[in-house]
Formats: C-alpha cells, sequence, structure tokens
C-alpha cells in the first residue's frame, strides 16, 4: 500500500472537505481525489462518502484512520530519529494538552525547547482529557499533557507522573468574600456559581466537598468546559468557580482573581504526561519531555 495515499486520505478524514485536505497537503485538489479513488480500488472498498458540504468517512475509511494514524506517528518519528543521526537538532512534534498545562507548564517548557533547540517545530492540540487520551492512542499526538491515574486501567499507555496540584473556589479580587482568611460552606452556597460539567473531576469533587458538610451543593448559574469563560464571567460578578488553582496563576498576579481558602477542601489532581507503550518516541520529543520534566520539578 503506498504510503503517500494513506497520508492523503488521513488528511481528507481529518478536514472533511477535499479542497481543504489538498491545500494542507499541498496538491491540487484533483490530484488529491485521484489519490483516494486509487487507494480505494486497491482495497477494495469506499473509504469517504462525497457530499454536497464535503466528505465523511465509512466504517471502512474509519478502520484505516486508526491503524493509518499509528503508522503516521511512527513515520514521523522514524524521519526525526534519522534528522538526528545526522546532526541535525530539528524535527516536528505533535503534542496535545489540557488546559491547567497550557497556562504555565507547557509555556515554560516550550520556552526552554525554543532557546536550546530552535529549529524543533511543536504543534499543539488543545482538550480535555476525553479527547486526549484517544488523541494519543491513536498516534495523533506523540503524548499528552494532563490528569493522570495512579495506575494506568489502559495496558496500551504509560502515564508519567509530574506534580500534584490542588483545586480552589475563585472569586474576583474585590469580591465580597476576599477580605475573610478563611471561607465555610455555609458562606459559599449564598452565591451563584460557574461550574464544570457534572461528569467532570473538579465537579464531582465540589459536589462532594458540600455533600460532606451536609449541604445541598449549589446548581451551577452556568456550566462549561470552557475555563476562559468561567474566569471571565467570576472578573465580572460576584459569582465564584471551583477549578484548579494553577488555572489562575497569571491572574492572581495581575491582581484580576483570587483563591479563596475553603475549610475542609482536600481536592487533588495528579499532573502527568500519557504516551502509547508501543510507540516510539523522536528525539525532538525527547527534548521537549526532557524540558517538561525540568519546569515541573519547580511546581
Amino acid at each position: 500500500m503506498d504510503y503517500r495515499k494513506v497520508q492523503l486520505f488521513l488528511a481528507a478524514a481529518r478536514y472533511g472537505n477535499l479542497t481543504e485536505a489538498a491545500a494542507s497537503m499541498e496538491i491540487s485538489q484533483p490530484a488529491l481525489s485521484k489519490s483516494i479513488k486509487a487507494l480505494e480500488k486497491t482495497l477494495g472498498v469506499r473509504l469517504l462518502e462525497r457530499g454536497r458540504f464535503g466528505v465523511s468517512v465509512t466504517p471502512f475509511g474509519q478502520a484505516l484512520m486508526e491503524h493509518g494514524r499509528v503508522i503516521e506517528a511512527e513515520m514521523r518519528n522514524a524521519v526525526g530519529e534519522i534528522q538526528s543521526m545526522r546532526g541535525a537538532q530539528r524535527g516536528h512534534v505533535m503534542i496535545g494538552c489540557g488546559p491547567t498545562e497550557a497556562t504555565r507548564l507547557l509555556p515554560m517548557a516550550l520556552k526552554m525547547l525554543s532557546e536550546q533547540n530552535p529549529e524543533v517545530h511543536v504543534t499543539v492540540m488543545y482538550g480535555l482529557n476525553e479527547a486526549l487520551m484517544p488523541w494519543v492512542k491513536q498516534g495523533e499526538v506523540d503524548f499528552a499533557l494532563s490528569s493522570v491515574p495512579a495506575r494506568s486501567a489502559d495496558p496500551e499507555m504509560v502515564h508519567d507522573y509530574l506534580f500534584t496540584e490542588s483545586a480552589t473556589v475563585v472569586a474576583r479580587s474585590e469580591h465580597p468574600l476576599s477580605k475573610n482568611k478563611v471561607v465555610t460552606p455555609n458562606m459559599l452556597v449564598k452565591f451563584p456559581w460557574i461550574l464544570p460539567r457534572q461528569r467532570e473531576l473538579e465537579r464531582l469533587a465540589f459536589d462532594d466537598y458540600f455533600a460532606s458538610h451536609d449541604l445541598d451543593p449549589p446548581k451551577a448559574q452556568v456550566e462549561t468546559t470552557s475555563t476562559v469563560l468561567m474566569k471571565a464571567m467570576v472578573m465580572q460578578s460576584d459569582a465564584l468557580t471551583f477549578i484548579p488553582k494553577e488555572l489562575i496563576y497569571w491572574e492572581e498576579k495581575a491582581g484580576q482573581l483570587k483563591s479563596l481558602e475553603a475549610t475542609g477542601n482536600q481536592w487533588e489532581r495528579r499532573v502527568g504526561m500519557t504516551r502509547r507503550r508501543k510507540g516510539t518516541l523522536s528525539p525532538a520529543s525527547k527534548l521537549l519531555i526532557q524540558a517538561v520534566k525540568t519546569v515541573a520539578l519547580s511546581f
């Protein structure tokens, strides 16, 4: 099977649009279509369904995608290793990253990497764990920075622990509760809340916190996966939120948000790196991982 044809198919599957996929691969749209049709003829199945608004992947195409992404990742790493053997400190790293890790850990690691290895190119894909873990498993990213379990439940994945962080109640700097050294659950229930969705770890911990004090958890005025929206709404009102403290590092420094000391709050989260057990890491990926580990030592 022609690997280039598989690459072009993967691009079409990702974009859902042949014109955009062709542009990303720097070929013409007719040439991309011809390549995919040739691949379909070789396999004897239809990989894409063509429609008015683009293309969608068939079940046969989905099967090829799952294996093709892993092959693509391994080829990317092989090219990086060959470049390293030739003495070139360059390469391309695909990394997945969660909201907390994108606040300070990854930016500091990328700065360190760029200073020491300016020719290494990095692409960052942003998302929550529910998106990040499939990306790692399917080879969409070389590794991910996010929450990691104490013990892996998936034999195909390896989790490397970096540090433990805590969640906190967050308010605007001039909030009525901001002058209290300690706030109690009874004080917190009086205010509106902007919260993560119910199935997320922070929301479960939030509900458990109030239940442990024999109180009904406050209902969310707004539920969202966007930490940017949470912080923006808290800055503009007396609403509160409950998120990892690392997420407000820069806003606290700027005097925009404040972490409130809530009695009995013991929520913690393990932060680390996740990669495929059977996957190989390119020299460029190893350089970035080392930078991440070095930065994490200061947390």
